[in-house]
């Protein structure tokens, strides 16, 4: 009996493909890999500069080095703040934190403007205020310094924080996303008898949590990190902040490693603290905010 050579079975020309889940696992776990040793590598420096605050001179100095101290000690921690002032530096600067956030809330109230407002030149005026996003710091300082001394505000506090009281980029932010804002929520609040600034406090504030939440954490980042302004535009040191105290720190004690170290731990932990806890709230406003 004959075969039918369309009935016999056909061997496959090519191997079937391996599992394309098991595959892009692999893949997500090489990636992991990869990604976990680059970023143990980068923690390193500051793991090692961590747990040397706590360590004695001698032990910073010892050769072979230890990872952790022998003995764990806060005389470094005691001795900025005894001999080197830090008590006063710490205060400034959180007084230019706080001068940061009510800066935060006049780029809040332009940005709102330049959104929901219609006045003329309005297109213009936005984009002379992003002009100035290309112009270096550096090169206003010399005209901010003459303008803040012929005002008699030089080596003081308002000298300090007047300059980045506000900023191009914040309020390019808060436009950005108050755009996105419905015009006929705000009219019925209007038609409702709600002013201006009651719209603005309860309805475009509230509205505005995930743009606030990205600007309060770069705030604090930059008003914690100041330096070369208020090394610039003070003279008397009781006006110093950290990065300053930080910066005189190693002129005056730089054979003092264990307290070098001590010192860069106060200033560095608190903004790896805030970055760790609200990184999601930074990249979520970048994409919100319409940065295309």
């Amino acid at each position: 009996m004959k075969t039918n050579i369309m009935e016999r079975p056909t061997k496959p020309l090519h191997k079937p493909e391996a599992n394309p889940e098991r595959k892009s696992k692999a893949q997500q776990w090489l990636v992991g890999i990869i990604l976990a040793i680059g970023g143990l590598l980068v923690a390193i420096p500051f793991i090692w500069m961590i747990l040397s605050a706590f360590k004695t001179e001698s032990e910073v100095v010892q050769i072979p080095p230890t990872l952790f101290p022998n003995e764990f000690t806060m005389e470094n921690f005691q001795n900025l703040f005894k001999n080197m002032n830090f008590s006063v530096y710490l205060k400034n600067t959180i007084v230019i934190v706080l001068w940061s956030f009510v800066g935060l809330f006049l780029n809040a109230m332009a940005g709102y403007a330049f959104a929901k407002f219609e006045f003329r030149g309005r297109e213009k005026l936005f984009y002379l205020v992003l002009a100035t996003m290309m112009i270096p710091g550096q090169v206003t300082m010399i005209p901010v310094y003459l303008i803040l001394n012929e005002m008699n505000l030089t080596n003081t506090m308002a000298g300090i924080v007047l300059p980045s009281l506000v900023g191009a980029f914040g309020i390019f932010l808060f436009r950005q996303f108050m755009s996105t804002i419905p015009d006929e929520l705000l009219e019925a609040a209007r038609l409702d008898g709600a002013s201006e600034l009651r719209v603005f406090v309860q309805i475009v504030l509230p509205m505005s949590k995930p743009i606030i939440a990205v600007q309060g954490i770069l705030t604090f980042i930059a008003g914690w990190n100041s330096f070369l302004w208020p090394l610039i535009i003070a003279n008397d040191e009781s006006l110093y902040t950290l990065s300053v105290g930080l910066s005189l720190l190693k002129g005056q004690y730089g054979g003092n490693f264990a307290l070098q170290m001590a010192g860069s731990t106060f200033m560095v932990v608190p903004i790896i603290l805030i970055f760790i806890l609200f990184q999601k709230h930074i990249i979520d406003g970048y994409t919100i905010s319409g940065m295309k």
